[in-house]
C-alpha cells in the first residue's frame, strides 16, 4: 500500500468512525470539516448543502459561525454554486480571479487565496460541495483532491441516510414538479407520440462507500476487469477486412485502455484506502473527468472519452446492471428517456411498442437519428436535465413537429394531443388505401415514386406503400449499427436480403457515405476528425476511394449479391469526373476478379451518381455519357448551394428548398439530363415535402425518393395535380421571383385544391 492511500484509508477510517457514530447529523458534519481541515492543513473546511433549492452552509471550520445557516446562494452563484451546477472541482491558487467567485462577507473569508471544492453528488445531481480554502495562495495537490472527492462520496452515503437534504433533492427531482410540465428540446425526427416514460439505463448509484472487507471488494473489481477485458477482447477480434486498417488501431487503442495497469492500479490504490469497489471506480473516474476538462488536444481528450466510456462498463459491471430497459422488453407504449444513445442500442427495442425518444444531449446528424428517422421513431434532442424532471412510469406526451415533450399532462393536454394524433392517424389511413393507386397527374405523366431506406426491416414498406422501388439504399446503416467495421460477408448477405424482399423493383445502392459528420469509432482520420466543415470535409466517396479496401469489399459484395440480376450503384459526394472514374474502375476491377473465379456476375450494372456538389453541374458534358442515371441529393446540395449549415438553427430561414435559386440550379440539371437522355430524379426530404414536391414536378421532376411515410401523400398530390399547369406557373416565378416564392407555391396549391401540409 502506498503512502498516499495510507493517508487517505487514515482519513476514510476517521470518517467511517464518524458515520459510525450516534451523534446527530449536524454534529457529524462538524466533525467532518475537522477531519478534512486538519488532514489537508487547511484553515477552512466547509460544507454547504442544497435546502430549498439553495445552497447552505451546514458546517465550517475556519469561517464565521455566525454564518452557519444564515449564508445561502443560488446553484450557478459564486465559486460553490458553480461547482454545484457543472458538477465539477475546482482548484483555484487565487479565488479572486476566478470570474464566478462571489464574495460574502457575513463568513469572514476575505483573507483566504486558495480554494478547492468538490460536488457531493447523489442521482446524479450535486445535492452539495465541500470545500477548502487556505490564506496562502496554492493549487491543492491531487491527493488533497482525491480526499475530498472521497470525503463527497462519504458525506453522500450520510445524506442517504440523514434528513439534511429536501427528499426532492435526494431524489434528484423537484417535488413543485408533481404536476403537468412542457420542456423544449430540439427536433431530431418529427412525429407524434405518447407513451409512458423508461429510462434506457438504471442509474447506478454508489450506496455503500465504506468497505467493511477490503480484500473481497479488490476480488470484486478484478472479476469485473476480467469480464470486461473478455467482452472488449471479443469485440476487438472481430476486426475486419484483413489488417493494418485504422479501425484496427482505433479498436487496439480501447483494448490497450482496457488492460492499463495504471487504470486498475490507482482503482487498487482507492480501495486501499478503505472504498468499495464501486465507490473507488467512481473516484478514479472523477479524476479522470476533471483532467478531460483541462485538455485542449482534441485526440487526447478522445482517448479519455475512451477510458470514460470504461468505466462506466466496469461500473455497470461490478454493480451488476448490465442490462437496459430493452434487455428487459418494453411492456407498453413506450418513450425512451436518455442521455444519449447509439443506432445498435435503439435497434435493440421492441419497434411495436417503442413510441419515441427524448435525448438530454443528441445532434441532427447523430447516427441514432438517423437511424430512428428510417424507423419512423420521433426524437428530441437537446434538453439537459430531462432525467431530473421525468420518473419512471412518468406519461410523456412527444410533439417532434413543435419540438416540445409533456411531461406528466392534464387531461385537457392529452384529450388535445389524442384529437391531434387521431387526425394524423386518420390522415395515414387514408393514405394507406393509395397503396395500389398509380402515380399518374391530372395529364396523364407517370411519376416515378420510390422509397429510401437502409435497415433490412425497412424493405417490409414497399409493398405496404406500393412504392416503385427503393431510389436510395444508404449502405452506410449497417456501418453506422455495427461496433466493428462490417464483414464483406456481411454486407454481401445484405444486400442480396434487400433485392430479393424488393421482387423484381429496383433498388439503388448508395456505396458508403461515411466521415465528416456520420464518424465510425472504429475508422477514423486523425486530420479528418479535425475538419472545421465536416459536410465538406473527408467524407463519402473521397474517404472510399483513399481506403481502397473499402470500397473493394463493398463493390465485391454488391456484385455477388446481384448475380443474375440488375445492380443499380450510385457513389456519393462526386465532385469531378475522374471521381466517378475511380470508383467504377473499382467495380470493374471486381468484376473482372469475379469473372475469373467463375462466379455469376448481374446481367446489367447501372452506374450513378449523387449530384449534391455543385461543381458537377459544370461538368455534365462530360459526366452524362458515362451515366445511366443522375439522383439529385437535394440535403447536401441546398447547404452547399447556401453556404449554410442546416443544422444551424440561426440558417434555418436560409436553408429553404422554395429559394428561387435551388430551383433554377435544380431544373438545369434536369433539362441537360433530359437532353442527354439520362433518367433524373431527387432523393432527398426536399421530395417527400407535399409543396417541396409541387414545385419539384414543375421543373421536369419524374422521379422521387421519399421516406416511406411520405409515399402516401406526394402518391395523392400527383394524381390531383395537372402537371402543364404547375410547369407554366414555375416557369414564371423563375423567370420574375416573387418576393416570397414559398407564399406563391402555397397559394397556387389551394387555388387549385392541394393540401400543402
Amino acid at each position: 500500500m502506498t503512502s498516499a492511500a495510507t493517508a487517505a484509508r487514515n482519513i476514510l477510517t476517521r470518517l467511517h468512525e464518524v458515520m459510525a457514530s450516534r451523534l446527530p447529523a449536524q454534529a457529524k458534519l462538524n466533525q467532518v470539516v475537522e477531519i478534512i481541515g486538519n488532514s489537508l492543513h487547511s484553515e477552512v473546511c466547509s460544507i454547504y448543502l442544497l435546502r430549498e433549492g439553495m445552497l447552505e452552509l451546514f458546517a465550517t471550520r475556519g469561517l464565521n459561525q455566525s454564518a452557519v445557516h444564515v449564508t445561502r446562494m443560488a446553484v450557478g452563484e459564486g465559486l460553490t454554486g458553480t461547482i454545484a451546477e457543472n458538477i465539477e472541482t475546482l482548484n483555484l491558487a487565487e479565488a479572486t480571479a476566478h470570474p464566478d467567485f462571489s464574495y460574502r462577507p457575513e463568513t469572514g473569508e476575505d483573507k483566504f487565496h486558495s480554494f478547492a471544492g468538490v460536488p457531493i453528488v447523489r442521482h446524479e445531481r450535486a445535492v452539495g460541495v465541500l470545500c477548502v480554502q487556505h490564506v496562502d495562495p496554492r493549487r491543492y495537490e491531487d491527493i488533497e483532491i482525491e480526499a475530498l472527492q472521497t470525503t463527497a462520496m462519504v458525506l453522500s452515503e450520510l445524506i442517504a441516510n440523514a434528513d439534511l437534504v429536501d427528499e426532492e433533492e435526494l431524489l434528484g427531482s423537484d417535488a413543485s414538479r408533481s404536476g403537468s410540465e412542457i420542456v423544449r428540446g430540439l427536433s431530431l425526427v418529427k412525429g407524434l407520440a405518447s407513451g409512458t416514460a423508461v429510462f434506457h439505463q438504471p442509474r447506478v448509484t454508489v450506496e455503500h462507500v465504506v468497505a467493511e472487507d477490503t480484500e473481497a471488494e479488490r476480488q470484486r473489481v478484478y472479476l469485473a476487469f476480467d469480464k470486461m477485458r473478455d467482452q472488449i477482447d471479443r469485440m476487438t477480434s472481430q476486426a475486419e477486412f484483413g489488417v493494418g486498417g485504422e479501425h484496427e488501431e482505433v479498436l487496439e487503442t480501447y483494448k490497450m485502455f482496457a488492460y492499463d495497469e495504471g487504470w486498475a492500479r490507482r482503482i487498487n490504490e482507492a480501495i486501499d484506502s478503505g472504498l468499495t469497489a464501486e465507490a473507488a471506480i467512481e473516484r478514479v473516474q472523477q479524476r479522470t473527468r476533471m483532467r478531460m476538462r483541462e485538455i485542449d488536444d482534441p485526440l487526447l481528450a478522445e482517448r479519455m472519452h475512451d477510458l470514460e466510456d470504461l468505466s462506466n462498463r466496469l461500473l455497470r459491471i461490478v454493480s451488476g446492471q448490465l442490462g437496459t430497459a430493452a434487455a428487459k422488453g418494453l411492456r407498453g407504449d413506450t418513450i425512451l428517456v436518455a442521455r444519449n444513445l447509439g443506432p445498435a442500442e435503439l435497434l435493440e427495442y421492441d419497434k411495436r411498442r417503442l413510441k419515441g425518444v427524448v435525448l438530454e444531449e443528441g445532434s441532427l446528424t447523430s447516427h441514432v437519428v438517423i437511424v430512428a428517422r428510417a424507423m419512423g421513431v420521433p426524437v428530441l434532442g437537446r434538453m439537459p436535465g430531462l432525467r431530473r424532471m421525468v420518473q419512471e412510469g412518468d406519461q410523456l406526451l412527444l410533439d417532434g413537429d413543435l419540438g416540445t415533450v409533456t411531461i406528466r399532462p392534464a387531461p385537457s393536454l392529452v384529450q388535445a394531443f389524442d384529437a391531434r394524433f387521431t387526425k394524423s392517424k386518420e390522415r395515414q389511413a387514408a393514405y394507406a388505401k393509395l397503396r395500389d393507386v398509380q402515380p399518374v397527374s391530372l395529364d396523364g405523366t407517370r411519376i416515378t415514386v420510390m422509397i429510401n431506406a437502409g435497415l433490412r426491416d425497412d424493405t417490409p414498406m414497399l409493398n405496404m406503400t406500393g412504392a416503385d422501388g427503393i431510389g436510395l439504399f444508404r449502405t452506410e446503416f449497417q456501418f453506422l449499427v455495427s461496433a466493428t467495421l462490417p464483414q464483406r460477408d456481411r454486407q454481401m448477405r445484405l444486400y442480396r436480403d434487400v433485392l430479393d424482399a424488393a421482387g423484381g423493383k429496383p433498388v439503388i445502392f448508395r456505396t458508403v457515405d461515411i466521415g465528416g459528420d456520420k464518424a465510425l469509432p472504429y475508422l477514423r482520420d486523425g486530420d479528418a476528425e479535425n475538419d472545421e466543415n465536416p459536410a465538406m470535409g473527408w467524407r463519402a466517396l473521397r474517404l472510399a476511394l483513399e481506403r481502397e479496401g473499402l470500397l473493394k469489399a463493398q463493390a465485391r459484395a454488391l456484385l455477388e449479391a446481384a448475380a443474375g440480376r440488375t445492380l443499380n450503384v450510385m457513389f456519393p459526394l462526386v465532385s469531378e469526373p475522374w471521381e466517378f472514374d475511380a470508383a467504377r474502375a473499382v467495380f470493374e476491377a471486381q468484376c473482372k476478379f469475379l469473372k475469373q473465379h467463375k462466379k455469376t456476375l448481374p446481367e446489367a450494372i447501372n452506374y450513378g451518381v449523387m449530384l449534391e456538389v455543385p461543381a458537377l453541374a459544370e461538368m455534365l458534358d462530360v459526366m452524362l455519357p458515362k451515366l445511366s442515371f443522375i439522383s439529385i441529393g437535394t440535403n447536401d446540395l441546398t447547404q452547399f448551394l447556401f453556404a449554410a449549415d442546416r443544422a444551424n438553427p440561426k440558417l434555418a430561414e436560409r436553408y429553404d428548398w422554395l429559394n428561387p435559386s435551388i430551383l433554377r440550379f435544380t431544373r438545369r440539371v434536369v433539362a441537360a439530363a433530359d437532353a442527354a437522355g439520362v433518367p433524373v430524379g431527387v432523393c432527398g426530404e426536399m421530395g417527400g415535402r407535399r409543396l417541396e414536391a409541387l414545385a419539384l414536378l414543375g421543373i421536369g421532376i419524374k422521379r422521387l425518393s421519399i421516406t416511406p411515410a411520405a409515399v402516401g401523400p406526394i402518391k395523392e398530390l400527383v394524381c390531383k395535380t395537372n402537371l402543364a399547369e404547375i410547369k407554366e406557373a414555375m416557369d414564371g416565378w423563375l423567370a420574375h421571383p416573387p418576393v416570397d416564392l414559398r407564399a406563391e407555391v402555397q397559394q397556387w396549391a389551394l387555388d387549385h385544391g392541394l393540401d400543402s401540409d
